[in-house]
């Protein structure tokens, strides 16, 4: 019988190429997954009844269908929570080496030798679909605790997450100490996954929100906030530590390129109107753009393991590795079909230099 550390594992075949892709091309590709995911992630019960199909069966041109991108301006977040779990999952060090130093100060003892985070997903909206309450709790450990702040017993995970979970309606019984933890969107620890705290993630920073139970914040440069690591004090008194990433350089420029091109290929497939015209991929995210508008009948799950390759092509040779994911299954991480899609190729992504 599998272990519960095996179950939260798929297995990915990495077939490498032996001249290295350049890293931007790599992470171009890692960060367009990300966004493609947290899509279908979104999509309301009423869009799959459109659709008439399950979450794990729709193609790329379905959800190009059912998406909104210039009037859902809360895609572009949702996208940029994943892809900052996903760097983190990946070492990505333009997120990772702040993050650390954040929580570093957030916990002094608690992460004193921390080298590498871990992060577990997480966002009250998602807990309403099955599985994924349980698949969060699973990935921390048996005596997992949440570090609300720097006094006193840390309160146990398992217990306060699963009230979280309800959103807001819970804060009356979440307590002094964490009321506002109903808002986080990862949870990050060492990896041990004892220790936890509640990150919350906005790709706008003057939508960045303290209150008790949060501890770190990641938002995108801004002009009021300079790039790195710095203490926040609402006018409540709640301090956050606040994690600012470079823009447009660094992991922003990668994102905004990435959900650039995403966002044309949605626009193309789904016959919308088209947006700001001065807003366009650069020409190496404009290859994945045209790619991605050629697999349009493909199930975006598949075009998700494709576009997981293209970001390995930097290693030696071929190998089978187990991969985390630390996502349930009803975000369509499990292995997808071997069989061929009658009406569409499987899909590959070119090598980007």
């Amino acid at each position: 019988m599998a272990t519960k550390e095996e179950k939260s594992l798929s297995k990915i075949s990495f077939v490498t190429q032996k001249a290295p892709v350049d890293e931007r091309g790599r992470a171009l590709y890692a960060v367009a997954r990300s966004i493609l995911r947290a899509l279908v992630d979104q999509i309301p019960v009423s869009g799959l009844t459109v659709l008439n199909t399950d979450r794990v069966d729709v193609t790329l041109r379905q959800l190009a269908y059912v998406a909104r991108l210039q009037r859902d301006k809360g895609m572009r977040g949702d996208g940029f929570e994943w892809a900052v779990h996903e760097a983190i999952q990946g070492t990505e060090p333009t997120v990772v080496d702040p993050l650390v130093t954040a929580m570093k100060r957030a916990s002094p003892k608690g992460f004193k030798y921390l080298d590498r985070p871990e992060s577990l997903l997480f966002g009250y909206e998602r807990a309403k679909y099955l599985g994924f309450l349980e698949a969060v709790i699973v990935n921390a450990s048996d005596e997992a605790v949440i570090l609300p702040d720097t006094r006193g017993r840390p309160p146990a995970f398992d217990n306060w997450v699963r009230l979280a979970a309800i959103g807001e309606a819970a804060e009356p019984h979440l307590g002094a100490r964490l009321r506002k933890i109903w808002r986080t969107d990862l949870f990050v620890s060492d990896q041990e996954r004892h220790r936890h705290l509640a990150v919350t993630i906005k790709s706008n920073k003057e939508q960045l929100e303290s209150g008790p139970g949060l501890r770190i914040g990641v938002v995108p440069e801004h002009k009021d906030l300079p790039a790195g690591v710095t203490k926040q004090t609402s006018k409540a008194g709640d301090s956050l530590w606040v994690v600012a990433l470079p823009d447009p350089h660094g992991f922003m420029g990668l994102y905004n390129d990435a959900y650039a091109a995403v966002g044309e290929a949605i626009t193309t497939l789904g016959r919308h109107d088209r947006g700001n015209y001065w807003q366009k991929p650069t020409p190496m995210a404009q290859k994945i753009q045209e790619q991605l508008e050629k697999y349009a009948d493909v199930k975006v799950a598949e075009i998700e393991w494709a576009l997981n390759d293209a970001a390995q092509q930097d290693l030696a040779d071929v190998e089978s590795r187990l991969l985390s994911v630390d996502a349930p299954d009803w975000l369509h991480l499990g292995q997808p079909d071997q069989e061929a899609i009658a009406l569409a190729a499987r899909p590959s992504f070119i090598k980007l230099d």
